[in-house]
């Protein structure tokens, strides 16, 4: 393949002159008088961005050149000592670790994505070349796509571009493991049965006398864990304010929701049951949202599109089908195959019924703050247009935001737009719009 940014010959193009890169405030009078006419200076912003950019264009000619090196060393195993393509390719990543001073397990990973990008994906190493997408999409993307069949992959690289090249990473990554699981949605019940006995539970010292504790269980039970977890520390953080509050202060430091999500866990775990958390946070069930295409559901036969578990992604049909028939702690959402609700009330209350917050939430599966990933279940309802301004309390005037961009959206200058297709359009005087779909 031909080195990326190098004419027909293998040679380097001539830079252009320095002169064309100076700007307003480096140009003298006289200069500007001569030329005629002065480019601006980017400002603070478009200075990062070219950087950026510079820094996706290098990226593309290492992973280049990382190929031309192994197809290098397995033309000439006399390099390495004449022995087996295993220990050349070894030998060839201790070399190039310790040339670039990075781990071995590194320059493998560097060496197998380079082979995958020029080999297997060159459209993806092209637009990276462009800085049409940045370094760490290439290697989601390479990654994720690696582990396939090389049918599937094929199948998948020109639509997961299309993705990395519109997406921020963390929504990228989402987007690309739903896609993903969509193609491979119908051997998803085999390969949960083989993976489900796998689960375990470990301990890993931390230290300073600290352990993790993890545990590989079905994403579905995970994900309710976590939320029964972390609405119980909601409560109990919110009781231990407003027991303080007005009152004396007993001196102790105050707990962060992370704190006291890991004292419920353990609570939970070695107690069982905790008399000592306050009376509205022992009620609280796991509560996961379940989306189940009601023609799957039905089971008609060649419908495989999956179910999907707010804040996970697709789940064996099976399993969808055993809480769809009426397990406790699971909202049930049925989408129809070819309309949708829309639900409002107008200008009738400011505050969104259930029914409505829930549908928004459902929606947007997570905070639609461009590359955030917070659940929407955990997010705030806001209106785009605000109310005060004549905005409507309607499915498609709100969306979800975590608090974080809650505040930043209305006290940091940004405007929102809600567009035909439920998307939202940030846009900030000095930075281009930034589109974040739903579901993103």
């Amino acid at each position: 393949m031909d080195e990326v940014g190098m004419d027909g010959s293998g040679q380097w193009p001539e830079g252009p002159d320095a002169d064309v890169f100076l700007y307003e405030s480096d140009v003298r009078e006289w200069d500007a008088e001569i030329a005629g006419w002065v480019p601006p200076r980017p400002d603070a912003v478009a200075l990062v961005l070219e950087a950026s950019d510079l820094e996706a264009v290098f990226a593309a000619q290492r992973f280049a050149r990382v190929d031309d090196l192994r197809l290098e060393a397995l033309d000439d195993v006399s390099r390495y000592g004449g022995g087996s393509r295993e220990l050349v390719m070894r030998s060839l990543r201790l070399e190039l670790a310790a040339a670039l001073r990075i781990t071995e397990n590194a320059a493998g990973m560097m060496l197998a994505r380079a082979e995958s990008l020029v080999h297997s994906y060159p459209t993806v190493l092209e637009s990276l070349s462009r800085s049409g997408v940045t370094v760490r999409h290439a290697e989601i993307l390479v990654d994720d796509l690696d582990v396939l069949d090389r049918e599937v992959a094929a199948r998948l690289v020109g639509r997961a571009l299309g993705l990395a090249q519109s997406l921020p990473v963390g929504s990228f990554r989402r987007a690309l493991r739903r896609l993903i699981e969509r193609e491979t949605a119908p051997t998803l019940t085999e390969r949960h049965e083989v993976a489900v006995r796998g689960r375990r539970i470990m301990v890993e010292p931390a230290g300073d006398s600290m352990s993790w504790v993890h545990a590989l269980v079905p994403s579905v039970e995970a994900h309710a864990i976590f939320g029964r977890v972390t609405q119980k520390a909601v409560v109990i953080r919110d009781h231990d304010r407003g027991s303080t509050r007005g009152g004396e202060s007993d001196g102790s430091v105050e707990r962060s929701l992370d704190e006291i999500r890991a004292d419920v866990f353990c609570d939970l775990l070695i107690d069982g049951t905790v008399p000592q958390h306050p009376k509205q946070a022992r009620g609280i069930q796991a509560t996961v949202v379940v989306t189940v295409p009601a023609l799957a559901l039905l089971g008609v036969e060649g419908v495989t599109d999956p179910a999907e578990v707010e804040g996970v992604g697709p789940i064996p049909i099976d399993t969808a089908r055993e809480l769809a028939s009426g397990a406790s702690g699971w909202m049930r959402v049925l989408t129809h195959p070819e309309t949708g609700a829309v639900i409002s009330v107008g200008r009738t209350r400011y505050r969104p019924p259930p029914e409505l917050a829930k549908l928004v939430k459902w929606r947007a599966d997570r905070c639609m703050g461009p590359g955030c990933s917070k659940p929407a279940s955990q997010c705030q309802i806001d209106h785009s247009v605000a109310w005060e301004h004549g905005g409507e309390t309607s499915v498609t005037n709100t969306a979800p935001l975590c608090q974080g961009h809650h505040t930043v959206r209305h006290h940091g200058g940004w405007v929102i737009t809600h567009l035909d297709d439920g998307s939202l359009e940030w846009g900030l005087s000095s930075l281009l719009c930034k589109r974040v779909g739903v579901g993103g």
